[in-house]
């Protein structure tokens, strides 16, 4: 056989090989790919007066959803209400409560429409050490991000439940961070709170999934919203060195970002290329509906996992540098 002809098998067997994985992962992947509508459904967002929040409101009714946003502050509800009208042309209802009181949430549910898309977006972070970090405040990001998840959700599931099957597939979706895929310096109690999303998102998705409710997790990266400025000042130094590896994102394009993962049903949503590797590398029994994306876990993961050491011996090294560099001016 001839140099030609044997260049010519191995790579017909290069390419073939990845077929028979390809066929089991089609067959595999659970839940099964759905598509879920947005265009004349209710979309339900917590946190939606500013950020990535009114963002995802002003993304959703543009697509013809009809919309309400939930926040404390009903000054900014309002403006938030006004500036979607102008630019959208679209009247959305708001509800002004603190996702910490149950009641509140629960009243504010009852008095809205059926919901089909529920996105949890309420969040707050204050960067510091843990030994330095008073436990008030410790408590306030868990309360929000996490607990304030769990209220919304417990308080919404009748609503989105009710005629499921007359209605279409639903989506309840939480915004994480790319500090629930990776703890950071700075970030303890804010990543202890993203982090505990991911659980409450893998076995919710297995009690609704019957219900036709499909479950996602979306990753931003530092977004370019109000609240990171607050944050940026109150950062530690090597917060801010850390973090410097990863770009800040528009509120708009992880908005965008975030909608397309919720209609395709997916169960993480990235919202960069670094995002992605994350959420490579940390698929672990996560669900998945693609069986490509699948594909790609499978083969990358070797890659993935040399990836995050060499983030690991950047960030070490950072760290390490910058307590000898202290040490020297003490």
């Amino acid at each position: 056989m001839s140099n030609s002809n044997l260049y010519y098998l191995f790579f017909l067997l290069l390419l073939l090989l990845p077929l028979p994985l390809l066929l089991i992962l089609y067959l595999l992947v659970r839940p099964r790919p759905v598509k879920i509508p947005i265009k004349n459904r209710h979309v339900f967002i917590t946190g939606g007066s500013s950020g990535i929040g009114l963002a995802l409101a002003h993304q959703a009714a543009s697509e013809g959803a009809r919309v309400s946003i939930l926040a404390r502050s009903l000054d900014k509800l309002e403006q938030a209400k006004q500036a979607i009208q102008l630019s959208t042309g679209i009247d959305v209802a708001v509800f002004a409560a603190d996702v910490r009181d149950y009641d509140a949430i629960s009243k504010a549910i009852s008095e809205a429409d059926p919901i089909d898309v529920l996105i949890v977006n309420q969040g707050v972070f204050v960067p510091q050490e843990l030994e330095k970090q008073e436990l008030d405040e410790v408590k306030f990001m868990i309360d929000v991000n996490l607990m304030g998840s769990f209220h919304m959700i417990k308080a919404a599931l009748p609503s989105i439940k009710n005629n499921r099957t007359d209605r279409g597939p639903a989506s309840i979706a939480l915004m994480s961070s790319q500090a629930g895929q990776v703890g950071i310096y700075g970030y303890t109690a804010y990543s202890a709170s993203k982090f505990g999303l991911r659980g409450l998102a893998e076995a919710l998705q297995q009690e609704v999934i019957a219900d036709d409710i499909h479950v996602s997790l979306i990753f931003p990266p530092d977004t370019d919203t109000p609240g990171l400025v607050e944050e940026t000042k109150l950062r530690p130094q090597l917060t801010s060195i850390i973090a410097a590896s990863s770009g800040a994102m528009k509120a708009d394009e992880v908005a965008r970002k975030a909608l397309s993962g919720i209609k395709s049903g997916s169960f993480f949503i990235p919202c960069n290329f670094e995002g992605l590797l994350l959420s490579v590398a940390t698929a672990g029994l996560a669900p998945q509906r693609s069986y490509l994306m699948a594909f790609v876990e499978i083969v990358a993961a070797g890659i993935s996992r040399f990836a995050a050491l060499c983030f690991q011996w950047s960030w070490y090294g950072s760290i390490e540098k910058w307590h000898t560099q202290n040490k020297n001016h003490s």
